[in-house]
This record gives C-alpha cells, structure tokens and sequence, in this order.
C-alpha cells in the first residue's frame, strides 16, 4: 500500500465514523459505537478484522499479554475507539504499542464523546513503517 491509498482510506474511515456520529450522537458506551461503526464498514464495504487479539512473542514464546485493538482496517490500519471526555497520553500509547506490535503505518484514536469527530475527536499517528511507504 502507498502513503497515498493509506491516505484515502483515512478518509474512508473518518467518514464512516462521522456517519455513526452523525446517527448516533455523542455520550453513548464505546461498545454502542464499536457494534455500529462495524454495520458501517459493512455497508461501505470496508474491509476489517474487529477486537483483533494482537499476539506478543518473546524467543519464539507467545507471551499472551492480552492485547485486543478495536479495529484494524486493510491490515493498514489500527483503530481504536473511545467515548470519554478527552484523550489521555495512555490513548495515544496504546495506539502506537498496537501500530508497532502489528507492524502498521497507520494508527487512529477515535473518541465518540465530542460534539465534532472531525474537529476534535480524532486523531492520527503515522511511524516507521508510513515513512517506508512510496
């Protein structure tokens, strides 16, 4: 995948959270938004793995450490949901642990609870693996 496809699936994605957000509204549970965004990757025809359990090896030994990422889109891309008043610098290290261990370019913290996504609920994190894209 190209910086660029990763690029437009980011906003394949932000769209289709802004659609939940849109219908749903703020102040709901994070499972309410995590059962209805997998409807509208559905319906958009996104393609995703959801509640993904990310393995951790050590020499060869699965450590199960019990990490599970909300999303991973086009094994691309990480994302994770929240409905909580803001992020927190414990958000953002999860997203970056699970972009990481998977070996993605792309991660996405996505925080229902706001009154704008676009604005004020999303963000995105890029690493090593995005700069080696062409």
């Amino acid at each position: 995948m190209t910086q660029k496809q990763i690029t437009e699936l980011t906003y394949k994605i932000l769209g289709a959270c802004i659609e939940v957000h849109k219908t749903l509204g703020p102040g709901l549970l994070e499972i309410v938004y995590h059962k209805a965004l997998k409807e509208e990757f559905r319906i958009q025809n996104i393609n995703y793995k959801s509640e993904f359990i990310i393995p951790v090896k050590y020499k060869d030994i699965d450590l199960n450490c019990g990490f599970q990422c909300d999303f991973i889109v086009e094994d691309s891309i990480v994302i994770e949901i929240k409905s909580v008043k803001e992020f927190h610098d414990i958000h953002k290290a999860q997203i970056l642990n699970y972009m990481n261990l998977l070996n993605v370019p792309k991660g996405i913290l996505v925080n229902f609870n706001v009154t704008n996504i676009f604005k004020e609920g999303q963000q995105t994190f890029v690493n090593k693996y995005y700069e080696q894209l062409n």
